[in-house]
């Protein structure tokens, strides 16, 4: 095998699984928690939370960038193939570093695991989207991290609940919110948190 073929090997497994590893991480969300290559980022001996140098994102863009490198500078025929392999390395590992601190050090600080708390279901206050009827089940809509969600509710009390009603979520199980409607939750005030008043109108 040719150092050419080589080059253009590298180059292709490298850019194909740059795009592999793009997919997988944004399907994830969380690079954290992209388990390609064996990212960590859990505070280890001498890595203070960043993950391994060596992932599934690293890997791949410095043998793209080291056959990428390598192939040019054969194919022009003016340089030495020590000087060639000397700069495909070079190359590839400022594009490896490149990656790295653009994970490492840009995005994945900005990124924080979510708590208990964050998801909470008891306390918050929602708009009911569907009618919850006697012994029925409904749709709620609220506001959490930012985003709009709903939830399938049933009423806590088993009375119907208009639609586009202010409602109180009680307790959560299986999927489903037990609410009540917030001018009749006083009793319950132990279990609702003021702030989580997070209901959407239109």
């Amino acid at each position: 095998m040719t150092m050419e073929n080589i080059f253009l090997i590298c180059f292709g497994v490298g850019l194909s699984m740059s795009v592999l590893a793009m997919f997988a991480g944004t399907g994830h969300l969380h690079l954290g928690h992209f388990h390609f290559g064996h990212v960590h980022t859990g505070k280890a001996a001498g890595t203070h939370g960043l993950g391994s140098a060596f992932n599934g994102f690293t890997i791949p863009a410095f043998l793209c960038w080291f056959g990428g490198t390598g192939y040019l500078m054969l194919r022009s025929g003016i340089w030495s193939m020590p000087l060639i392999v000397l700069f495909a390395v070079v190359s590839g590992t400022a594009g490896a570093s490149l990656v790295y601190a653009l994970l490492f050090k840009v995005l994945m600080p900005s990124e924080r695991v979510l708590s208990r708390e964050d998801t909470e279901m008891t306390g918050v206050v929602a708009r009911v989207s569907d009618q919850i009827r006697t012994g029925g089940t409904g749709e709620i809509l609220f506001s959490q991290m930012g985003a709009r969600k709903s939830a399938a509710a049933r009423s806590e009390d088993g009375l119907p609940i208009p639609r586009d009603a202010e409602v109180v979520v009680l307790r959560y199980e299986r999927g489903i919110a037990y609410v009540r409607a917030w001018d009749v939750a006083h009793p319950y005030d132990d279990v609702l948190q003021p702030p989580a008043r997070t209901a959407l109108h239109d």
